[in-house]
């Protein structure tokens, strides 16, 4: 995984370029992943026993993630929102799996449940990158 502070960066930067160049999806999109950047640092286990159980406050904030982009994708006639939903889809079955196993190693339910952020946040830059071209080519 990135470094912290790069992570923050990336997340700064793309939810910047969602609010000034895309519409409300984007900008939702956007909203929401900040926001579950920062009450992830609210609820989330001391090191040292971080991942070790169930992550219940990342559960749900990833549940609450999980339910905002369904809700984009369902009103959306774009596709990219699909994407982003069945990844986070994903992140939040990384707490499922923990729960069946909880010999789960802590390194793999944290990759599980912290990798896919980078390619939502990918997802949500291209989609605003793309609405804004076709805003700009009047085909929205």
């Amino acid at each position: 995984m990135l470094p912290k502070q790069l992570f923050w960066a990336i997340v700064i930067l793309i939810c910047a370029y969602a609010w000034l160049r895309g519409r409300s999806e984007e900008r939702i999109a956007a909203t929401t992943c900040l926001l579950a950047t920062v009450a992830t640092h609210f609820v989330i286990s001391p090191l040292h026993e971080r991942y070790t159980g169930v992550e219940t406050g990342l559960l749900l904030i990833d549940m609450a993630v999980l339910a905002a982009f369904v809700a984009i994708a369902l009103g959306s006639s774009r596709f990219w929102p699909l994407w982003a939903a069945g990844l986070q889809l994903t992140v939040s079955m990384s707490h499922m799996l923990k729960s069946i196993d909880l010999a789960l190693l802590p390194k793999a339910y944290a990759a599980a449940a912290v990798f896919w952020s980078y390619p939502i946040l990918l997802i949500i830059l291209v989609g605003t990158w793309r609405t804004k071209r076709k805003v700009a080519e009047g085909l929205v």
